[in-house]
């Protein structure tokens, strides 16, 4: 009964502070506020320079916004030669982006074996951390174990208060090291605490990579193919930076301009990639995409994908939220050079698969969606797949558990985010803190006894 007359009080609480939190939307309007730090076209505010990537989907002309085939540019190179050089050479290159984006070249092959081996060598955990910090604190959402771990480093770090560069890129590669290890202790933890299964912890292997480590250290058996591994190698290089303004790199710029140190940033930056609104799509698109083969009784039947596609723009099927999950992009117009690559590399992988089907379902809603758009909301605009529509899948091809396909994203941007924490603090120097416009009316105090 008093638990009952608690959760009575807070929800009464919580209707005075709904009510007393309205906003009038035609005062952004008036005061020419950009919601979301965005333009009322959907560009971004000009909030920051940066030397470290582009990302590019449209160019503005005479003011008016004209689109083109999207880009993706790591220090000045493009990521579809980057990925089509490693292929071309059968190599792996998460490595070599991470050697490009934090020192800003492109490493010789004496210094990427060197930076390769550094990396390696840096994964180990701190004695005793998976214990105290993993084992003893499950979780059961992997992202928030990312954050609390890394937040955890900072004790195990003397030097974590010290503010030179030096210091600074240590930490850098030190957790990006150490991530994919947290990262799969962790979800063998939650196996076994929530799931009531094995959990299976394996000692690390020096000579593998990033790609490897992490299938090798997720699998039983420890066992995958070459083809594998690069698969997923490529998924890191796609992943690894995405610009100063996506929502989790600005998060960590935000916290670093603060002065705070660099685990706060880092773990800040996770915190924000777990939304669903960010690196938290991929596992919208799989639950949308099972909601379209439960509902659809023909997968390849056009008519009755788009008469499903229909009902969501609606918010009369799956989440209900009026999203086809894995389609549009806030810069990208024509294309997502990631998906480009991502959705070749799919179609290989899944020709001749059981998850063909699925690949092809995905493909006609892709297809379909900008005429869906245009007849059931009147919106005529161009839209494109993006990088999520299809990295789920693949992940799902991978056998990799859906508790891990945003962890994974968190993995390969640790290097973005390093980067842009430490232009942060070479280049910026004042804190980042935009205005709000304050609406409410100034009132006379009322005394207690008058309430």
């Amino acid at each position: 009964m008093h638990a009952n007359n608690e959760l009575y009080s807070i929800k009464n609480l919580c209707d005075k502070l709904i009510k007393n939190s309205q906003i009038d939307t035609k005062l952004y309007d008036k005061f020419n506020v950009k919601r979301g730090l965005r333009k009322n076209d959907g560009t971004g505010v000009l909030a920051g320079i940066t030397n470290i990537c582009n990302v590019h989907g449209y160019i503005v002309n005479e003011g008016e916004r004209e689109p083109m085939e999207g880009e993706l540019i790591y220090r000045g190179y493009n990521v579809k030669d980057i990925i089509e050089n490693v292929e071309k050479t059968d190599r792996f290159g998460f490595e070599e982006v991470v050697y490009l984006l934090l020192f800003g070249e492109l490493p010789d092959k004496e210094g990427l074996d060197c930076f390769s081996k550094f990396i390696s060598k840096s994964r180990e955990l701190p004695e005793g951390f998976i214990v105290d910090m993993i084992l003893k604190a499950p979780s059961p959402n992997i992202m928030n174990k990312l954050a609390r771990s890394v937040l955890a480093l900072y004790s195990y770090d003397d030097y974590a208060e010290e503010k030179g560069i030096e210091s600074e890129m240590y930490t850098a590669i030190s957790i990006i090291s150490k991530l994919p290890v947290i990262m799969t202790a962790a979800y063998q933890v939650k196996k076994s605490h929530y799931c009531n299964e094995s959990m299976i912890m394996h000692p690390l292997n020096p000579e593998e990579n990033t790609a490897q480590s992490i299938l090798s250290m997720l699998r039983a058996d420890r066992a995958y193919t070459d083809e594998e591994a690069k698969l997923l190698d490529a998924l890191l290089i796609l992943h690894a930076e995405h610009g100063g303004g996506n929502n989790s790199t600005f998060t960590c710029r935000v916290l670093t301009s603060s002065g705070t140190d660099a685990y706060s940033a880092y773990s800040a930056a996770i915190g924000s990639l777990k939304g669903h609104r960010h690196g938290g799509a991929n596992i919208k698109v799989m639950e949308m995409l099972e909601d379209f083969k439960t509902n659809v009784k023909d997968w390849t039947n056009e008519g009755q994908v788009a008469d499903h596609m229909k009902k969501i723009l609606r918010k009369e099927a799956n989440d209900h939220s009026g999203l086809i999950y894995g389609m549009g992009h806030a810069v990208y117009t024509l294309s997502d050079p990631r998906e480009k690559i991502l959705k070749r590399k799919a179609s290989a992988l899944a020709r001749g698969t059981e998850i063909e089907a699925e690949f092809k379902l995905l493909e006609t809603i892709e297809r379909l969606t900008p005429e869906m758009f245009k007849e059931v909301r009147g919106e005529n605009k161009i839209i494109c797949a993006n990088v999520d529509m299809y990295s789920g899948l693949v992940y799902k091809m991978l056998g990799i558990p859906q508790d891990l396909y945003t962890p994974l994203f968190a993995i390969s941007r640790m290097a973005g985010w390093a980067a842009h924490r430490i232009e942060e603090i070479l280049t910026c120097n004042r804190i980042i803190r935009p205005a709000y416009k304050a609406i409410a009316k100034s009132k006379k105090y009322v005394n207690i006894e008058d309430r």
